[in-house]
């Protein structure tokens, strides 16, 4: 009936699906509900639909659209002033490069398609392995997978590829050479059995989150039973109930009945389509999801499309444009029927009337003419320009080798095309600090084990020694299994575990037990660690070093060499972490039979669930926490339990029940979790030490003397968050204050709620006493003709420099409706905002409240999944390629190696994209304007008739040929000052951010400018030649005479304008500019000769007017008298604005021109060292613990066991100096800053 069901919603069109079933080995079942298949198809077009389907995706493009009436209007006789090529050339030129480039896309596309379709995988069919291509894979299909797959090839191709061992097989199926590699597997599937003990099957998910450390799945015992046996899954038919497709790749829930028995499903059994096999011989799995239902395809839909200011604002103005084009149109043809009726009677002995046409219906005629004569002003190559100068910026950036990071061999890349210029007006920066401003490499640093502090050195006075790379090691060559590249220098923590301190094993064999590491040892001896986070390989690389060895693990054993001795420890059960435990615990029985719950955790979650015989070592440890969190180090809180047997055995059939449940599995989970972990007891802490990446103290100042606010958002405790504000100069001491908000409880927080809003008020005051207590929302307008309101945050002036703390659970609540105007208005008057303990969601949420209520260009940088969300969110996306993956890359707008190179992107290659954008838009127009008004004034003596002044293969050649390419130049290559002064001088991004170069003031300016140039160039023309005649005595006051002068003086004029606007010559800039000069006399003197005229005489009949008119003196004397009025105010103005009132760009290329180029000083970073509470700086993805525990142990009893140390209480250790040792030490060199 469930088959039908189905059948009969898809008939009725319910085609959302809300859970699936299907069965193993029936495929009839399975066809029955009409599920998607495993084909991919990514391709837009094939050889039949390109054309019609492109040619329609082109037109839904207003600016095409608009050409392609004008062309349908130029065909119309009684209305065509101007030949139909003057539009259909440059329509079809821009139809053809962008078609070309859509072909091209395609193209990929299909290859892309057809290599990942054909490629072939071994599929039970009819109780044999056959091999299958992956779109013809369905639903249900039991599949074997290997650690080398065969890729189909082209025919006939053989390419030297060789795989990651370097060793590359060839084989041939049915004539195709195909070649075997590790790729990734093509759907969704249920692990069922491997070849590795207890099931177990290593994947690496690079094409899902970036990351290539190996994580471990594991099959149910149930299927895993079924081994290799081909004829055991012939038989096999089991039914899985699972959730609808869906794009979350950390969750999966469902069962799987065999024989009437239900299992529980989750993430841990599935393998996702992108992953690899790596390190397992072969593994069977059951397709889940296929083709589009799989979950990599459900996260791979189109990204939100980012436009910037410039965009937005040149959409408004095209439209502003054509409003302006049809009220001159109508100006004209009203014109033009008020001089029919009045004066053109007089002229109906030359031009008679056409029969049955009224003054009125010529007005409407004359108006469409002039739609067509005007065009111009719309201009149809804009926008292709525009991208094309993009694309030439975003090479630049591409190929900059001071961006590029030798060690890991990463350039900087541009991954949007479309956002070059907006990395000049930045004024928000947001963000993560663990890897974007530190290396995320973790080196185990100190610990406190029982209440005494570990990691320091003392001199004889008790005074701590600053400890100095060049300092005296601990040797750890009495332990066989050590790392040689872990360094550490306090030698009495070596002596206390080698003592057999039971404080210390404990403290350490924790360590080596409480985590989801993966070993992997290549050579007898030589351990190799695969960790989820750095956090976790420094703490077991620790542990190895002092005696505690993990070693390896199956899914029902841990085992550690602990001080020589092999010990195995039976698992029972992981309580992963997650954002909202911020712990992890392990349940073990050692050989002894004694069961201890280990966990590890942020302090703040641990101590709340420490027993009160704990008490007094936890006043001490957090002491110790304190000094930790001054120094910017992630700490993290160590505590165990021991457990009952009757009680660990009634909880494991809970356990059972919830982790088979349908719903709220995730919350009963919790529960139980929750439930177990109390009253435990302390061991400890450890600190680890996340240091800066090179530059950034450096780059956070140029960046705050470029007025740029930066906002860090991240999950650290406040105290190491703000420790490293101070030492990479985000935060400073000669700040005028730094506002903390924060309350570490829900009471505390829901008391400070309270005082919130007071809270908001006193500190902006502080910062500006004459800021008014409601907030002052400006009104701005936008959209067509700018007649859409909207409301934005006015900045307040602030004296000083302020700072801003908040925690998340703060944030929480200070983002709510009533308070979020309040907490932006204080944060945006502060110069630094740290944001502690925040979720990804509120750091998407911080970052879209900033462009909501801020007419300012927001950018998000950071370099793991959990920075995904405010790198979509803000205007510009950066990722960082560091330690946690490629998703926040892949997610991004343009990717850096390191955050050091951020100001260079942002203070040089964003700036300078900026300069040139506006360069060119003001340029654009204001040529198109002058070329268009010239039309407008000879309308007045031509009758309004829509006569057109210029050349019809000048009008057709004046902006793909004559202008093009020196505008281009200008675009790509201009810069007001080298990167070395921009540097120098920040403050010379600030103009970007208050939009001043291209705007409304400066489009107006424009078309000013135009109206002056135009009136020039007709007027002066026309008054000279009205009486002027020939050396021979010949007039030469003719219309085609007339226009030859036009077009040459309007030439001159706006290449003039170019060499004015250019401040950085290039030989391209100069081939370009005087080439197109030569091109417009070598075509126009082409086209007004004889031959193409006896050719084409209706096409050029300019017959020898070029060379008729050029020829006169007196022809080049108006040529220079009309250019000179044109440009001399343009540089009176200029050099008059510099001397009065000159910019800052101004002033640096007048000290440019003088001094040398500066040296930068570096300010060093400031220090501070304070004691304050602890921190912890957790992941944000969720563990994998459960991957590592066999679910059948969970319902084995096991023995009682003793605690697991002899001690009542807790004895505090004292703090006292360390016996001094001598290090030998050599002379510091002096550092310059």
């Amino acid at each position: 009936m469930k088959p039908l069901m189905y059948y009969w919603n898809s008939l009725r069109g319910n085609k959302e699906e809300k859970e699936r079933l299907l069965r193993a080995n029936d495929r009839s079942f399975n066809l029955s509900f009409h599920y998607a298949k495993n084909e991919i198809k990514t391709s837009k077009y094939n050889i039949i639909t390109f054309l019609p389907l492109n040619l329609y995706v082109q037109f839904t493009r207003l600016a095409n659209v608009y050409f392609l009436l004008l062309l349908i209007l130029q065909l119309i006789p009684e209305i065509s002033s101007l030949p139909w090529f003057t539009t259909a050339v440059p329509l079809v030129i821009v139809l053809s490069i962008t078609g070309v480039k859509d072909a091209n896309d395609d193209i990929n596309r299909h290859k892309s398609d057809r290599q990942v379709n054909n490629r072939t995988v071994e599929v039970l069919v009819d109780g044999k392995l056959k091999e299958e291509r992956w779109k013809n894979v369905q639903v249900g299909d039991i599949l074997k997978l290997q650690n080398n797959h065969f890729v189909p090839v082209e025919h006939g191709a053989v390419h030297a590829v060789t795989s990651n061992s370097g060793v590359g097989r060839w084989r041939n199926v049915n004539g195709d050479c195909q070649y075997m590699d590790e790729l990734p597997w093509k759907a969704d599937l249920l692990l069922l059995s491997s070849s590795e003990p207890l099931n177990l099957v290593y994947v690496e998910t690079a094409e899902l989150d970036g990351e290539t450390n190996l994580k471990v799945k594991q099959a149910l015992t149930v299927t895993g039973e079924l081994g290799n046996d081909i004829e055991a899954y012939s038989t096999f038919t089991g039914e899985v109930r699972c959730e609808h497709p869906n794009n979350r790749l950390d969750k999966f829930k469902g069962t799987l009945t065999v024989k009437g028995q239900t299992h529980g499903l989750d993430n841990d059994k599935v393998l996702l389509r992108g992953c690899t096999l790596r390190n397992t011989e072969w593994c069977f799995g059951l397709v889940i999801f296929g083709g589009p239902d799989t979950k990599l395809m459900q996260n791979s839909g189109q990204s939100k499309f980012k436009r910037t200011r410039i965009d937005r604002m040149m959409n408004i103005l095209v439209l502003c444009i054509c409003g302006f084009l049809v009220t001159i149109c109508v100006i004209l043809s009203i014109a033009n029927s008020i001089w029919e009726t009045n004066e053109g009677s007089a002229f109906t002995v030359f031009l008679p009337h056409l029969p049955d046409i009224s003054v009125e219906l010529s007005s409407f005629f004359i108006f469409w003419s002039y739609i067509i004569v005007l065009n111009t002003v719309v201009p149809i190559s804009l926008y292709v320009s525009v991208e094309i100068i993009r694309l030439g910026n975003s090479f630049f950036i591409d190929w900059d080798r001071k961006m590029y990071y030798p060690k890991k061999d990463t350039p900087a890349q541009a991954r949007t095309t479309t956002l070059n210029e907006e990395l000049g007006q930045i004024k928000y920066i947001f963000s993560d600090k663990t890897g974007t401003l530190t290396q995320n490499i973790m080196t185990f640093n100190k610990c406190s084990i029982n209440g005494k502090p570990y990691g320091e050195l003392y001199d004889f006075s008790g005074h701590k020694v600053k400890i100095l790379e060049k300092m005296e090691r601990v040797d750890f060559s009495w332990n066989k299994l050590a790392d040689p590249k872990f360094i550490f220098h306090d030698h009495s923590l070596v002596e206390t575990v080698r003592e057999g301190n039971s404080e210390a094993h404990a403290f350490f064999r924790l360590l080596a037990l409480c985590h989801t590491v993966m070993p992997e040892e290549k050579k007898e001896g030589e351990l190799n660690y695969q960790a989820q986070s750095p956090d976790e390989s420094a703490l077991v690389t620790a542990a190895r070093n002092f005696g505690f060895v993990f070693h390896c693990r199956t899914p029902e054993t841990i085992t550690v060499m602990e001080m020589g001795r092999n010990v195995v420890y039976e698992l029972v059960a992981v309580l992963d972490f997650s954002n909202v435990r911020k712990r992890m615990s392990i349940i073990v029985r050692s050989p002894e039979g004694k069961i201890t719950l280990f966990c590890k955790g942020a302090d703040i979650v641990v101590f709340e669930r420490l027993h009160p015989s704990s008490d007094k070592l936890m006043e001490a440890t957090m002491k110790h926490l304190n000094e930790y969190a001054g120094d910017g180090l992630r700490t993290l809180v160590l505590a165990y339990k021991d457990l009952d047997e009757s009680y660990l055995e009634e909880w494991r059939k809970r356990h059972h029940e919830a982790s088979i449940a349908m719903e709220e599995r995730e919350e009963r989970l919790d529960e139980l979790y929750e439930e177990i972990e109390k009253d435990m007891t302390l061991l400890g802490a450890t600190a680890v030490e996340d240091k800066l990446q090179d530059g950034v103290p450096h780059t956070i100042e140029q960046l705050a003397e470029a007025d740029i606010k930066i906002w860090v958002l991240t999950g650290d405790k406040q105290e190491t968050a703000e420790n490293i504000g101070y030492a990479c100069n985000i935060l400073r001491e000669d700040m005028n204050e730094v506002f903390v908000v924060t309350g570490n409880t829900a009471e505390a927080v829901q008391k400070e709620l309270k005082f919130l809003l007071f809270g908001f008020r006193e500190a902006r005051q502080k910062m500006c006493p004459q800021a008014a207590t409601t907030p002052s929302m400006k009104k701005s307008h936008g959209g067509l003709f700018w007649l859409t309101k909207t409301k934005y945050l006015q900045d307040d002036k602030v004296d000083g420099e302020y700072g801003l703390i908040i925690n998340g659970s703060s944030l929480a609540f200070a983002l709510e409706e009533d308070l979020e105007l309040e907490l932006l208005r204080t944060a945006c008057m502060c110069q630094t905002v740290i944001c502690c303990r925040v979720t990804p969601l509120q750091k998407a949420q911080v970052v879209k409240a900033v462009k909501k209520y801020k007419q300012a260009v927001t950018l998000s940088i950071g370099d793991g999944a959990n920075d995904v969300s405010m790198i979509k969110t803000a205007h510009i996306g950066v990722g960082i390629s560091g330690q946690e993956g490629m998703q926040a890359v892949l997610s991004s707008d343009f990717s850096l190696a390191q955050f050091r190179y951020l100001q260079r992107l942002l203070l040089v290659h964003g700036r300078w994209s900026y300069l040139r954008m506006c360069k060119f838009l003001r340029y654009f127009f204001l040529k198109n304007f002058t070329f268009t008004f010239v039309h407008f004034w000879y309308a007045f003596f031509c009758g309004f008739s829509a006569q057109p002044v210029y050349d019809d293969w000048f009008s057709t050649c004046y902006n793909l040929v004559y202008t093009a390419l020196p505008v281009l130049a200008l675009s790509l290559f201009d810069q007001d000052v080298n990167s070395h002064w921009s540097f120098y001088y920040p403050k010379l991004y600030t103009p970007g951010q208050r939009n001043m170069y291209f705007n409304r003031t400066s489009f107006l300016l424009c078309i000013m400018q135009s109206c002056y140039n135009s009136l020039i160039l007709f007027f002066i023309p026309y008054a000279a030649l009205h009486d002027t005649v020939r050396q021979d005595g010949r007039e030469i006051a003719d219309y085609q005479s007339f226009a030859i002068l036009l077009q040459t003086c309007l030439i001159i004029v706006v290449n003039a304008q170019i060499f004015l606007d250019t401040w950085y010559w290039t030989g391209i800039n100069h081939f370009f500019l005087w080439g197109s000069m030569a091109a417009y006399f070598a075509l126009t003197f082409t086209m007004n000769s004889n031959g193409l005229f006896f050719i084409f005489p209706t096409m050029f009949q300019f017959l020898g007017t070029g060379r008729n008119s050029l020829n006169q003196p007196n022809t080049w004397l108006i040529i220079f008298l009309t250019c000179l009025l044109c440009i001399l105010p343009i540089v009176a103005l200029r050099f008059i604005f510099i001397q009065t009132s000159p910019t800052i760009n101004d002033k640096v290329r007048y000290k440019m021109r003088r001094d040398e180029i500066p040296a930068i000083s570096l300010r060093p970073p400031a220090t501070r060292r304070v004691s304050k509470r602890s921190s912890y700086a957790f992941s944000h993805s969720q563990g994998y613990g459960d991957l590592v525990t066999s679910q059948k142990f969970l319902d084995k009893k096991t023995p009682r066991r003793p605690l697991l140390f002899g001690q009542k209480d807790h004895p505090l250790a004292e703090n006292q100096p360390q016996l001094f040792r001598t290090i030998t030490e050599e002379p510091e060199e002096p550092q310059s800053c």
